[in-house]
C-alpha cells in the first residue's frame, strides 16, 4: 500500500511539471532497419540539404534566369578567392569583422538600455505609464524607415549604421523583457509570500530568474533582425561589410558575389543566434526544455 501511495505521488509530480520541463525518454535498443534510417533527423536533413542545393545547380545551369543565377560551386569558388583576394582593401574575413563589430555595439548599447526599462516597466506601474505611451508611438516604425532620417544625422559613417542597428534591435528586447515578468504565473510570489519574502525577493528569486529564457529569446531575435539592419545600412552607404560585397556584385553583375554574401550573412547569423543559445544554457541553468513530446 506504502509502495502504491509512493507511485501515485511520484506521478502527480511528473504530471504536476512546469513548462520547459525536459522529458527524458528511455532508448531501448532496437534492431537497425531501413525504416530507422531513412526516418533519422539527421538523415533527413542531409537529404533536405541535398535536395536544395540539386534543385539549385539545375535551376541555374538550365539559364532559366539568364546569368542572375549562379550554380552553389561557382559561389563556393568565388568566396574562396576572398579568402586571399581583396576587395576595396578588405579580405573575406576583414568584411565579416567590419559588420560583426557595428552589429556587437548597436547589439549591446540596444540590450543593455532595453532589457533594463523593460524589466522596470512590467515592475513599476508608474514607470510603465511613463514609458508605454512613447514605446508605443514608436514600435511599429520598421527598422529600415530610420536609414534616411540617421544618414540625415550622423552623415555616411559609422555612427548612422549603429544607430539603426539599434532602433531595430531595441523593441524585441524591450518587449521580451517586458513579457517575461509580465506572465509570470502568480502562485510563484504567493509561494515566496508564504515562506516570509518580501517584495525583494520575489523579484531577486522570481521575477529575474523566471523571465530569463523570455530575455534570451528577445536577443535571439534582435540580432536576427541585428543582421537585417547592417545589410540595409551597408547597401546604403559602405565601403566594408558583407552588405557592400552585395553592393559591388549588383554593380559589377556578379551573381555568385551576391548570392554568396547573402549566404555569408545567413551563416554568421546562424552562428551567431548558437552564441546567444549556448550563453543561455550557461547562464540558465534552472531552464528545462520538452523534448520527445
Amino acid at each position: 500500500m506504502a509502495e502504491m501511495e509512493e507511485g501515485i505521488q511520484r506521478l502527480g509530480r511528473q504530471d504536476r511539471a512546469i513548462a520547459n520541463e525536459v522529458q527524458k525518454s528511455v532508448r531501448e535498443r532496437r534492431p537497425l532497419t531501413l525504416r530507422r534510417v531513412i526516418t533519422n533527423e539527421y538523415v533527413l536533413h542531409v537529404v533536405s540539404a541535398a535536395a536544395f542545393l540539386t534543385l539549385w545547380h539545375e535551376v541555374a545551369a538550365s539559364g532559366v534566369f539568364k546569368g542572375g543565377l549562379c550554380t552553389p560551386w561557382e559561389v563556393v569558388v568565388r568566396f574562396r578567392g576572398l579568402l586571399t583576394d581583396t576587395l576595396a582593401g578588405l579580405t573575406l574575413w576583414g568584411h565579416i569583422a567590419a559588420s560583426a563589430q557595428r552589429i556587437a555595439i548597436g547589439f549591446v548599447l540596444a540590450s543593455a538600455v532595453a532589457i533594463p526599462l523593460g524589466l522596470f516597466m512590467a515592475l513599476n506601474p508608474y514607470v510603465n505609464a511613463l514609458v508605454k505611451p512613447v514605446f508605443d508611438i514608436f514600435k511599429p516604425m520598421p527598422p529600415i524607415a530610420w536609414v534616411s532620417i540617421a544618414i540625415l544625422w550622423f552623415g555616411v559613417g559609422e555612427e548612422s549604421k549603429i544607430f539603426i542597428i539599434i532602433i531595430g534591435t531595441f523593441v524585441p528586447c524591450l518587449l521580451n523583457a517586458y513579457n517575461g515578468i509580465r506572465l509570470i504565473d502568480p502562485e510563484l510570489y504567493d509561494v515566496v509570500k508564504v515562506l516570509g519574502g518580501n517584495r525583494w525577493n520575489e523579484i531577486l528569486q522570481v521575477s529575474f530568474p523566471a523571465s530569463f529564457p523570455a530575455i534570451f529569446a528577445g536577443l535571439q531575435i534582435s540580432l536576427s533582425l541585428a543582421w537585417t539592419c547592417v545589410l540595409a545600412a551597408e547597401l546604403v552607404a559602405s565601403r566594408s561589410g558583407l552588405g557592400f560585397i552585395i553592393v559591388q556584385g549588383m554593380k559589377f553583375t556578379d551573381a555568385a558575389l551576391v548570392i554568396g554574401g547573402m549566404v555569408m550573412i545567413a551563416l554568421v547569423a546562424w552562428l551567431s543566434s548558437l552564441l546567444i543559445a549556448g550563453l543561455e544554457k550557461l547562464l540558465c541553468p534552472w531552464r528545462r526544455d520538452i523534448r520527445d513530446l
